[in-house]
């Protein structure tokens, strides 16, 4: 699926990640320099990729003080890949950057239930549909990076409103069924998992609910000072925070949160690719 317009890009931006020097050892910590990174996805992806709804943006990659990145896996919504997976896997291949992943996790379409709402196989017996939707979303993300050369050790689930093609349900009940059945998906793969999110989204989708998994978390379109200081506040789901992020009109940063030494954090959460 998409292996035409994959091929296509990879040679354009893989020649741009070339051109940059590889980053050096990972520097240390220290209360005044905390370890940044960044976040990519389908905006990043040359524009006139895409799905209709999402179409790509082509904003800029990290900037060269990134010492780590965060890929997304869907265009947005679920069972719809990212355009540039494999071409972004290669940029940080080619960069010598730590890669994690990340995954958009979304209510299921009518034609989406029908398909993946019977037990899939190796799924446990007994699940309800949406719940087994929310476990072949995993499944599915799991298989595309892997082919795309991305051996994470975790996946960040992003859980946020989402409009195209099926927004969440008006009952938190039912989606916290496929958030459940994703997180299950990847652990059911020997993934670590975590969640991305904010107080005020995550509670639109799924209400009160606790699961005191690893959190990274979002303080919008503010500053460093800001993302640092949501390490210590705004937890949404009970877990401790692993990666703050903030943007700006061009690019998502994000840092590692302070407490536990950077190389256990990109040890624990992401793969290196070093030259």
């Amino acid at each position: 699926m998409l292996v035409e317009v994959f091929r296509a890009v990879v040679a354009a931006v893989t020649a741009v990640a070339v051109a940059t020097p590889a980053h050096g050892p990972l520097p240390a910590e220290s209360p005044g320099r905390p370890v940044v990174g960044a976040d990519i996805s389908w905006p990043n992806c040359p524009k006139g990729l895409g799905m209709p709804q999402r179409p790509a943006l082509g904003l800029p990659f990290p900037r060269p003080t990134a010492r780590f990145v965060v890929i997304g896996l869907t265009n947005g919504p679920a069972f719809h890949p990212n355009p540039c997976l494999v071409s972004q896997v290669a940029y940080a291949r080619e960069r010598g950057l730590h890669a994690s992943a990340y995954a958009v996790v979304t209510y299921p379409t009518k034609r989406q239930l029908r398909r993946y709402g019977a037990s899939p196989d190796g799924a446990p017996a007994g699940r309800t549909r949406l719940w087994n939707t929310g476990w072949a979303q995993a499944k599915v993300n799991v298989a595309q990076m892997h082919a795309a050369g991305l051996d994470s050790p975790a996946v960040w689930v992003d859980v946020e409103p989402v409009t195209k093609p099926s927004p969440w349900s008006h009952r938190p009940a039912r989606n916290r069924q496929v958030v459940e059945g994703t997180v299950a998906g990847y652990r059911d793969e020997g993934l670590e998992v975590g969640l991305y999110s904010v107080r005020s989204l995550w509670r639109r989708v799924v209400g009160n609910a606790r699961y005191g998994l690893p959190e990274w978390r979002s303080a919008g379109p503010r500053s460093p000072a800001a993302a640092r200081a949501m390490c210590t506040s705004g937890s949404f789901n009970g877990g401790p925070a692993v990666i703050a992020q903030w943007w700006d009109d061009r690019r998502d940063h994000d840092l590692l949160c302070p407490g536990t030494p950077a190389n256990d954090v990109l040890d624990r959460w992401f793969v290196g690719f070093a030259n």
